[in-house]
């Protein structure tokens, strides 16, 4: 049912060791011819083309493209009482801990009159993406909307898939458990819109053809989905800023053998049935504990509910129990994997826990699952995948905050750092810069600042650092620099 990797005796480095470790194959690149006609299709024509897209894809036109108030009233009226103080407990704690990631502004005094200030402001308006295909997610509402409600995003809508399925009165519209979550949180934006069109309809906005608007633009999109809505966030991130191109989802699990095989095997199996790419990875020195999780997973796979989409995962190349020589190398190998969830299942998991590099959530203990930290731990549910928490983070309020400075000083703070300032436009030969500063100087210093350096290239003592004509020097140099 799985694959077995043996990595004892090995000695590899960090990229031999991500080249031996399973990985789903997925292509966004491919996706993208699909995903952007659909994109433009939206632009065009607003709000009719995603109907059309919606008759297409989900089987279903909405009448409605924005859910009517008494339809979220409905959907929390109509809740399972259990699922809604579920909904509710996973929310309070994820404010907890949310709260606890917002950020301080701060002035540094550099100099006597001179300042450098740190702003950090809520991006004005979000567009939260909920999938609604396989699953539904009412936990993924919560995992977005918390933390923009806690950066004090003042503009929040939510996109999810029409269901052709739902009973009335919710045919047409998200699952009324995703709308009940929305309702819970006091968002009252939420459209029956789901894939690649929904991320074209928060970057372009939608209008009717009579010119009303159904959806103002975003500035921002986050939220998981599949291949199509990633493929979207990659073709259209020059229109709209995107949380992250999000892969399959996966955990890796270290364990050594005082771990329990069957909360492993329950584990792997709990990611695997998310859908037939989604990974699961052991990494062990235990042969012994090896051949347990397999039997386990045997017996286990039998009585789950989606037994079809997990074998398929679980056989698939993304998944495998690799062994390994001993903890450490267990723990290199995990770095090297940087899994979207990682679970420490040893002797000393607290200890082995600290010294994880790149993870995007981390579970520690045999008491710490990642389906806690799907729903209720309080954490984000909403990581990096595919390897990319050696360089990027979850979800999380800092996601929807900006940083600006504020830079102030005063005429004698400028003064002071004047000669500096022109030395280094000089230097790249970027000499208006430094004229900006001397007319300012030279103004409240008469005669006193304008012989501060050498006045050209030319002369003996000038020296610029000459740059190899491998690229056009006259090309616009990009990212902001000046």
């Amino acid at each position: 049912m799985i694959s077995r990797i043996d990595l004892r005796g090995s000695v590899l480095d960090a990229r031999e060791l991500r080249e031996a470790l399973p990985r789903a194959e997925f292509d966004l690149d491919d996706a993208l011819d699909v995903v952007r006609p659909l994109c433009e299709e939206v632009r065009l024509r607003g709000a009719e083309a995603l109907r059309d897209l919606g008759e297409r894809f989900d089987g279903v036109r909405p009448e409605h493209l924005r859910v009517p108030a008494d339809i979220l009233t409905a959907a929390v009226d109509t809740l399972d009482p259990q699922v809604r103080a579920a909904l509710e407990e996973s929310i309070r704690r994820a404010r907890i801990v949310h709260t606890e990631q917002l950020r301080t502004p701060h002035i540094t005094h550099v100099v006597p009159g001179g300042t450098v200030a740190q702003r950090w402001l809520p991006v004005e308006r979000v567009g939260l993406y909920v999938p609604g295909g396989v699953a539904v997610y009412p936990s993924s509402v919560v995992m977005n909307v918390v933390p923009a409600q806690v950066a004090r995003v003042s503009s929040l809508a939510v996109a999810s898939p029409p269901q052709r399925d739902n009973l009335a009165p919710f045919t047409g519209y998200p699952h009324p458990t995703i709308l009940a979550a929305c309702a819970l949180l006091g968002v009252d934006e939420v459209y029956a819109v789901g894939g690649a069109q929904a991320i074209a309809m928060f970057a372009y906005g939608a209008k009717e053809d009579d010119g009303t608007v159904v959806c103002e633009p975003v500035s921002l999109v986050t939220g998981p989905g599949n291949v199509y809505v990633a493929s979207a966030k990659r073709a259209l991130r020059t229109v709209v800023g995107i949380d992250a191109e999000a892969g399959p989802t996966e955990v890796a699990i270290l364990a050594d053998d005082t771990a329990f095989p069957q909360d492993i095997a329950a584990d792997m199996i709990s990611q695997a049935e998310h859908d037939v790419l989604a990974a699961a990875v052991l990494v062990t020195p235990s042969e012994a504990l090896a051949d347990q999780v397999e039997d386990e997973l045997r017996l286990q796979v039998e009585v789950t509910a989606h037994q079809d989409r997990v074998r398929a995962a679980l056989s698939g190349r993304q998944s495998a129990i690799v062994l390994v020589d001993d903890v450490e190398a267990g723990l290199r190998t995990v770095n090297a994997y940087g899994a979207e969830h990682l679970e420490i299942q040893t002797a000393d998991a607290s200890a082995d826990a600290s010294l994880v590099t790149n993870a995007g959530a981390i579970f520690v203990g045999s008491y710490s699952p990642v389906s806690l930290g799907d729903y209720a731990a309080g954490s984000n549910h909403v990581l990096p995948t595919s390897g990319t928490s050696a360089f990027a983070s979850g979800l999380g309020v800092h996601s929807f905050l900006r940083s600006v400075q504020v830079i102030t000083y005063d005429e004698d703070a400028l003064a002071d750092i004047a000669e500096s300032v022109v030395a280094l436009s000089r230097a790249e030969d970027l000499p208006a810069h430094g004229d900006a500063v001397l007319c300012r100087t030279e103004r409240t210093h008469p005669g006193g600042d304008g012989d501060m350096v050498a006045d050209a290239p030319g002369d003996p003592d000038w020296y610029v650092e000459t740059v190899p004509d491998t690229h056009d020097q006259d090309a616009p140099t990009l990212g902001g620099r000046g």
